[in-house]
């Protein structure tokens, strides 16, 4: 039976610390050695303060430093966020300040090493530093994901993948949701981390997980030594079956969820969490895909009274379908992959996943 651990918390740090302790010593009380290298891989995907549940929370990524540092070994934290610098992003997020006296290296994922993470991938590049590290610790963001349903254990290691790799590998897996989820769950399986905490104290609902998802306070830790685990309990935990988790779906389809889950702590469902809606991405028939794509299914669109025309999400499309003027941006939906890369990573929430009207008529009638 594999173990997960959930227990309310709050962003006391007095109160805090003791729970990430306990957590970890229930699930890894010898994993960390004398003068190991552990990485700490929390969720940095942008600037962001630490009340917009967009990244972990600092006081959790604190404790789990002090633990490590206890223990004897070497913390260094570290990501590959998706927009903006490392160093705005641990400034912004209230990491530097709350790690402030502790010896603790921050450091962004630059050099990568090939790992072989099994077919159809074969070799791909993933972050040196935690191909190399002794222990890896993956502090994943209870969020929202509008490609995906949800951002927990498993995606969080997408992060291992450095800068524009990332949309590369959106563009590859393309329009195919399924194909995605298991690169994604293929790359956690390759990484292999020792603990997986989700901090689920303030989560995200809604079209997360960027700045267009909602605050939705929770008040729960979450861990397990197995992400599949984690993330599964987290399903149930927020009242849905743990099978409409693309990552899940195929972790199983890979025989990678075998055992029985055990879960100790608190577990109270969650009422009322708001999901983003996961439509179909294409279809069979080029020009009926064409006409869906355009007015029928759910596509990002941007509030151009909001936008600051900053160029992010044109730089990091992986289709190339985002132009600007010194006016407004543009979707080219035929070129679209709808993977919202573009939602994820706006600096200022001016983009968001909506649905055309078409789409929208058809949903009442539960056509589409």
């Amino acid at each position: 039976m594999t173990k997960v651990i959930l227990k309310k918390a709050e962003y006391d740090y007095e109160s805090l610390r003791p729970v990430v302790f306990d957590i970890i010593e229930s699930i890894g009380k010898n994993l960390i050695k004398k003068d190991s290298r552990v990485i700490i891989k929390p969720n940095l995907l942008l600037a962001s303060e630490p009340e917009k549940a967009i990244t972990t929370h600092p006081l959790v990524v604190k404790a789990v430093a002090e633990y490590v540092l206890m223990k004897g070994g070497r913390p260094q934290i570290s990501d590959s966020p998706a927009t903006g610098t490392f160093e705005r992003v641990i400034k912004k997020g209230g990491f530097k300040k709350s790690l402030e006296g502790l010896d603790v290296i921050f450091k962004e994922f630059k050099e990568t090493t090939k790992l072989d993470i099994g077919e159809p991938f074969g070799e791909i590049d993933i972050a040196r530093d935690v191909v190399d590290a002794d222990v890896v610790i993956n502090i994943a963001k209870l969020k929202t994901h509008s490609q995906m349903l949800l951002t927990l254990g498993v995606k969080n290691l997408f992060g291992c993948i450095v800068g524009l790799k990332k949309p590369e590998w959106h563009f590859r897996t393309g329009m195919n949701r399924e194909m995605f989820a298991r690169l994604l769950v293929q790359i956690h399986n390759a990484i292999n981390p020792s603990i997986t905490l989700v901090d689920g104290i303030l989560a995200m609902e809604g079209q997360g997980p960027g700045k267009s998802g909602l605050p939705r306070h929770i008040g729960v830790l979450v861990g397990s030594q197995n992400a599949f685990a984690a993330d599964y309990a987290i399903c149930s935990l927020l009242g849905i079956n743990p099978d409409m988790l693309p990552t899940n779906e195929q972790a199983k389809k890979l025989g990678l969820m075998n055992e029985g889950i055990y879960i100790k702590g608190d577990y109270d469902v969650v009422d009322g969490f708001k999901f983003p809606e996961l439509g179909p991405l294409s279809f069979r028939s080029k020009p009926l895909n064409k006409f869906m794509r355009k007015y029928i299914i759910q596509k990002p669109v941007a509030d151009n009274p909001i936008c600051k025309l900053c160029g992010e999400c044109v730089q990091y499309c992986p289709a190339k379908a985002i132009t600007s003027n010194h006016k407004k941006i543009f979707f080219n939906y035929d070129k679209c992959i709808r993977c919202y890369c573009c939602v994820e990573i706006c600096p200022h929430g001016a983009l968001s996943v909506k649905k055309p009207i078409g789409g929208k008529i058809l949903s009442k009638f539960k056509i589409l």
